[in-house]
């Protein structure tokens, strides 16, 4: 019972650290603030959205015009992705309830833009990283990659700029896109695989 409290109390221990070094990280970020800054980072944030959506609509389009298969595989893959990208996202936000720091620090933030729901993950990064790894998992340049990835790194940053999000939400968003990239081209891969067996 004695290291079952001992156990219990290091858990709080670290959790009310972790909380602490995210608001003191935040607090940086935010605190860095101009008029030019606040516009770039609005630009970045509200971009995430259509491009995230005009990515793998364009690539089927172009791909069916072309009657191009690889290309309608990838807007297929790449809107899988995002498609997973949310929905893992959405339930984790509700899973875990995790206020927004405008609300839950409303003295050291304000909200810069309108943000709905729970705080973690960000979905806005979710989705940005989602799409710039499925760019680069298709298109494997580095003149894809390396701008689809300072977009993504933009749109995460301006997350917390803006304050809305924590970094812990950031990051998480960050490894959740990816990864969901990374499994819709593998399933894709595998079915693949699994047809030409047949």
């Amino acid at each position: 019972m004695k290291r079952l409290f001992l156990l219990f109390l290091c858990f709080i221990t670290i959790n009310i650290h972790a909380q602490n070094s995210d608001v003191r990280l935040l607090s940086k970020i935010y605190a860095d603030s101009s008029a030019s800054k606040d516009k770039t980072a609005k630009i970045f944030s509200a971009s995430v959205a259509p491009i995230s959506l005009v990515t793998p609509a364009a690539m089927l389009v172009v791909g069916l015009i072309k009657k191009d298969s690889v290309l309608i595989h990838n807007g297929l893959k790449t809107g899988g992705s995002i498609l997973l990208t949310t929905v893992v996202s959405v339930g984790l936000k509700y899973a875990v309830s995790r206020t927004r720091p405008f609300n839950e620090y409303p003295l050291l933030f304000r909200a810069k833009v309108s943000a709905s729901s729970y705080s973690f993950p960000s979905e806005h990064t979710s989705s940005a990283f989602s799409t710039a790894t499925s760019l680069s998992l298709a298109y494997p340049k580095w003149y894809v990659i390396a701008p689809a990835y300072l977009w993504a790194c933009g749109a995460a940053y301006s997350r917390m700029y803006l304050g809305v999000h924590y970094p812990t939400d950031v990051l998480a968003g960050a490894v959740i896109g990816t990864a969901c990239s990374f499994l819709s081209f593998k399933i894709e891969k595998w079915l693949i695989t699994k047809k030409h067996r047949r």
